[in-house]
């Protein structure tokens, strides 16, 4: 495809993607434990940060905007601190200086959308659809960007067990409200993307109803890649081999890695998918962390640069 392969990398600038505000339950060891009131933002570990990123070889960044944006249509929804249109302009036009191309991201699943606030009590209203449409609106008014990240993950009720109010669409409901969301995406003159794990549970209804458009970020965190590999199981073959499937039934990939299990798992995922996925349709590799951009969590972040410029090097040579 006539386009750079992307050497991408997940950045939070928003974080009220998880447990509701005062409730840590399970989360009681990570950055962002719960949503807060107040945009938890360090400039200049945010700065370094970002040229950190460039040095290592990244040239895409994917920002969860969340919180992080007070919103023109809907201001109620940004934290205290959060960047105004103009502030937010700014910081993209200075990323995209620095050669990035910059994805936002807004996570509409049941199980990440504590941004949302009073809206994520709202699901599938005549007025939940207009938040989202408005939001959608202003963000690509923002960022003017080429590609949108929809997230869509891990909406079950296991994923929501530690949550003081949890909710998930099924069935036809689901799809629906994800067409919704993709066409305005697509009337922006963006391309959407959207986590893949939904097909893990239903793979037949996946690949009836999900677009070829629709970029695919299927996700897998292990290190263990084979059944040569002690601990080896049968999820994560069938996680693995969804990125066979997908490849064979057409969809463009961005497969993504992480330091949240195994270090190495990026430069071992990337070595996977060169092998297992078609040229034609592998975009390119994400690498994430899951914490957000805090003095105290740089070691994560360093080891996650450092981790995306081998996978680099190594697929490059």
């Amino acid at each position: 495809m006539n386009q750079t392969f992307m050497w991408a990398n997940l950045v939070h600038l928003g974080s009220n993607m998880w447990n509701e505000e005062g409730n840590t339950k399970g989360r009681e060891h990570r950055s962002t434990p719960c949503a807060s009131p107040k945009l938890r933002f360090f400039r200049e570990t945010w700065d370094a940060h970002m040229q950190e990123l460039r040095d290592s070889g990244v040239n895409t960044l994917i920002i969860d905007v969340g919180e992080s944006l007070k919103y023109e249509s809907h201001p109620e929804l940004a934290a205290e601190g959060a960047f105004t249109h103009e502030k937010m302009k700014a910081e993209v036009d200075k990323l995209k200086g620095m050669g990035f191309e910059v994805i936002p991201k807004l996570n509409f699943s049941a199980c990440h959308d504590i941004w949302l606030k009073d809206y994520s009590r709202m699901l599938s209203t005549p007025v939940y659809y207009e938040v989202c449409r408005d939001v959608i609106r202003d963000v690509c008014e923002v960022f003017k960007p080429k590609h949108f990240h929809l997230g869509m993950d891990e909406e079950t009720a296991d994923h929501q067990r530690n949550f003081m109010y949890a909710v998930v669409r099924q069935g036809d409901l689901w799809w629906h409200d994800f067409y919704y969301l993709l066409d305005i995406v697509e009337k922006e003159n963006a391309r959407a993307w959207v986590w893949s794990d939904y097909m893990w549970h239903y793979p037949e209804i996946f690949l009836a109803k999900m677009p070829k458009t629709v970029v695919q970020n299927n996700w897998y965190y292990p290190g263990k890649f084979s059944t040569a590999d002690e601990g080896f199981t049968e999820s994560m073959a069938m996680r693995l081999n969804a990125f066979r499937l997908l490849d064979e039934h057409g969809y463009d990939q961005v497969p993504t890695g992480s330091v949240f299990s195994a270090k190495d798992n990026i430069e071992k995922l990337t070595a996977f998918c060169k092998e297992n996925i078609s040229s034609e349709h592998l975009l390119g590799m994400m690498q994430t962390t899951w914490e957000r951009i805090d003095p105290e969590w740089m070691h994560v972040h360093h080891t996650a640069a450092e981790h995306i410029a081998i996978a680099k090097k190594q697929f490059e040579s």
